[in-house]
């Protein structure tokens, strides 16, 4: 009797602090919510502290107007998702496909027009012109604090209202009858051996791949590198779909930094199963379509679920299937996600990309000014 009595009352107490605890826990969970919503709200931020509001003030809105560069297969999808987590969402999606069309909704929103859109792509050459024009929702601090579901490291920390929702890594392609794969190059610098000097390999005049290394290697190695690449005397090319198919040709046989989707796009109309790539460390990955809710949206509530719904799991993958494989290296389970996993990084992220420009231009400095290969 006295066992099971001692049986009991270790079981009591053992029930009243996991009460405790989680009620500890839910205490500061709570309590750093204030926090956040405090300093967020201090700083001029709009700070929802559950997302059930955030839907009830959805609900009040009329009609959801994108402005995105999204591909038609990617907009019919993401819409259909869209629609059945979110039945009193309708979303249009206009067309922004061009730097030209960038600039010239820059303008308007300048001069107070542009209201009639409530979420915009912000393009990389002008992405801190965006900024005085973006509602001032918390992204990064909703997300950190789980208010949202998106992944914190897609979220701009410096704006908190932006967000990434894919990404681009920067690879080294190769035909696979015209040079094995222990052959090719592990390492970047492996490019500077005797063997592939006198127009050995490819490479585009925008130097786009290198500039992305600029965050990992600093200017100074980018540009001692990109100085010794040029007295490789590789071939020139310009952009990365039409050398990829001539690599694909056997034309060439090794190509330094295309995009990985580039490749992936290539390879999917490969029947022969000539190309290959490698991905070489640290691995240039910039971050890409950056996305945002406007100060004077109507509909401010509603796109602030497209953004999230985007950024979600599901829209991840939606992304990863339409957009072949571009959903971010950032998303948990998304494609890029699991082949970057664990590796060294060179990432230029918002921080870099007014720069991006200016790397490209002394790099092509270092290189000699170039000529495309005819």
């Amino acid at each position: 009797m006295t066992v099971i009595l001692f049986e009991f009352i270790t079981m009591l107490c053992a029930s009243a602090l996991l009460i405790v605890s989680s009620t500890v826990s839910v205490e500061a969970q709570s309590s750093a919510l204030r926090q956040a919503k405090s300093s967020a709200e201090a700083k001029g931020y709009v700070f929802e502290t559950n997302h059930d509001e955030i839907v009830a003030k959805a609900k009040k809105e009329r009609q959801l107007r994108f402005l995105s560069t999204w591909d038609s297969k990617v907009v019919e999808q993401m819409s259909k998702a869209l629609k059945k987590k979110y039945p009193f969402l309708d979303l249009t999606v206009g067309e922004h496909g061009s730097v030209e069309s960038a600039q010239r909704f820059l303008l308007e929103l300048k001069a107070g027009r542009g209201k009639e859109w409530d979420a915009v792509r912000l393009y990389t050459e002008f992405y801190d012109q965006y900024i005085p024009f973006l509602k001032k929702f918390d992204l990064l601090g909703m997300a950190e604090q789980g208010v949202l579901t998106i992944p914190p490291k897609m979220v701009d920390p410096r704006s908190r209202n932006s967000l990434f929702l894919t990404s681009e890594p920067s690879v080294v392609a190769y035909n696979k009858k015209l040079i094995s794969e222990d052959k090719v190059p592990n390492t970047w610098q492996d490019f500077l051996k005797p063997e592939f000097k006198g127009r050995k390999f490819i490479t585009d005049i925008r130097p786009l791949a290198l500039a992305v290394l600029v965050p990992g290697w600093g200017m100074e190695k980018v540009l001692d590198f990109a100085k010794k690449i040029a007295a490789q005397d590789p071939v020139w090319v310009r952009g990365h779909t039409k050398p990829l198919t001539a690599v694909m040709a056997g034309e060439y046989a090794l190509f330094l930094g295309p995009n990985y989707a580039s490749v992936r796009g290539v390879q999917a109309k490969d029947r022969a199963g000539v190309v290959g790539y490698k991905i070489l460390e640290p691995i240039p990955l910039r971050i890409h379509d950056a996305n945002a809710v406007l100060e004077g949206a109507a509909n401010a509530y509603g796109a602030l679920l497209l953004l999230e719904f985007a950024a979600s799991p599901d829209g991840q993958k939606i992304i990863d299937q339409y957009w072949p494989l571009a959903a971010s290296a950032f998303a948990p389970g998304s494609h890029q996600e699991k082949i970057l996993k664990g590796k060294v990084l060179s990432i230029v992220d918002a921080s870099h990309y007014e720069k991006l420009d200016d790397y490209m231009d002394k790099i092509v400095q270092a290189y000699g000014f170039p000529k495309e290969a005819k």
